[in-house]
């Protein structure tokens, strides 16, 4: 049966965006197995390299601040395009660079460039779908988005064994370059200029924190941003509790978060296939409500199991769930109001990275010589984010 040329336009378009909304798991997962070489390459300290990692999140979140408003005035194929051009560029200066401080200094831009790809992919999707047709693509794009935290790791341990750390930053460049092409040619403006806001960029940045006057759209990042929370929760914890706690291999270990990796991408996707039986409020809900009861459920296993196959079981489900919670809020959040879609994206992407910032060291501090601290944290984060959820009248941002 032959494929329409529609559905072909469809699927390229939900590769590209998925592929530039990956910036975070393409700055940041594919050189993690390059620290310790770089460590002493720089003939630097440890701390000062993790340093490098924290200044991509921090221009990853900012970026989102800037990308989003702009796009609002300028449209959205030129900042993206820009912001990929930059990425490229600054991938191939770290390639070159011979100082740990010019690294940190580098990274940061690397995420402030990067950064219009996760708030324009949500942006362009918001112009093109509304209703249950933007959830369908959205759990589209999440589930090709989620790939990347899988794969980056592994690309990155493998390419570490043939070449020095310079070389993935090269890989990056490549990519940034690529994406710069493909957004070129393969993806049309989707703002057209009578949509845009007018006036100076300074309004158009008063635009979108004017935006956090509306309590229900402010519930909703929050809401959102606490489930990244409770993700972030898991994923700074994971390691020390499968590999000290219950004495899991490396190798192991790598396998078992590729598998919930696989386990997010797959929630993603399941919205989409319900989107046209139920509503994305309802799902929302119940996905909350089973997430907070399968968090508890972990809790309780660590005063009465502590059993590794029981919390691999119970980890897998609770992931699986949040990539359907995000694909539903971030459906529900971008369907709020059909202007100001880049500032909007922005807001939900700072709260998303905010928290789950918040939350990875936080959980270090409860301890990491079980997996209560992990657990709690969980179950705080989405028993906050269900009462916020209910807290909500759905009724859409007025224009």
């Amino acid at each position: 049966m032959a494929t329409s040329p529609n559905m072909v336009k469809k699927i390229w378009l939900t590769f590209i965006l998925g592929t530039i909304s990956a910036t975070g798991p393409l700055s940041i997962d594919l050189y993690l197995p390059a620290l310790p070489e770089m460590t002493t390459s720089l003939h630097t300290q440890t701390s000062l390299i993790q340093l490098s990692l924290s200044a991509c999140l921090i221009g990853l979140a900012l970026g989102q601040l800037i990308s989003g408003p702009l796009s609002d005035k300028f449209g959205r194929k030129r900042p993206l395009m820009v912001g990929f051009f930059i990425f490229g560029i600054v991938s191939l200066l770290i390639a070159f660079s011979h100082s740990v401080y010019l690294l940190i200094f580098l990274r940061f831009i690397q995420g402030l460039a990067g950064a219009s790809g996760q708030v324009l992919s949500r942006a362009i999707a918001s112009d093109m779908f509304s209703g249950s047709l933007l959830t369908r693509f959205y759990a589209m794009l999440s589930a090709v988005n989620g790939i990347f935290p899988v794969i980056s790791p592994v690309i990155g341990g493998f390419m570490i064994r043939f070449v020095s750390w310079q070389g993935i930053f090269v890989l990056l460049a490549i990519i940034g370059f690529l994406l710069f092409v493909a957004i070129w040619l393969g993806i049309r403006e989707t703002l057209p200029p009578e949509k845009r806001l007018h006036g100076d960029v300074v309004k158009s940045v008063g635009v979108m924190f004017d935006l956090l006057n509306d309590s229900k759209f402010v519930k909703l990042i929050l809401a959102t941003g606490l489930a990244y929370g409770g993700l972030f929760s898991y994923i700074s914890a994971s390691s020390f509790v499968f590999q000290n706690f219950f004495r899991m291999s490396v190798s192991n270990f790598g396998l078992l978060y590729a598998i919930n990796g696989i386990g997010i991408a797959i929630g993603s996707a399941i919205p989409g296939l319900l989107a046209t039986h139920f509503s994305e409020v309802a799902q929302t809900k119940f996905v909350l409500t089973s997430t907070l009861l399968t968090a508890i459920g972990l809790l309780l296993s660590s005063f009465f199991f502590n059993n590794l196959f029981i919390v691999i079981a119970l980890v897998f489900l609770i992931v699986t769930q949040f990539g359907m919670i995000f694909t539903l809020t971030t459906s529900i959040i971008m369907n709020l109001s059909l202007k100001n879609s880049g500032s909007i994206s922005a807001l939900l992407g700072l709260s998303q990275n905010a928290i789950g910032g918040i939350m990875s060291p936080l959980v270090g501090l409860m301890g990491t010589g079980t997996y209560l601290p992990m657990a709690t944290a969980i179950v705080g984060c989405i028993g906050i984010s269900l009462v916020l959820f209910n807290t909500v009248r759905f009724k859409p941002i007025k224009d």
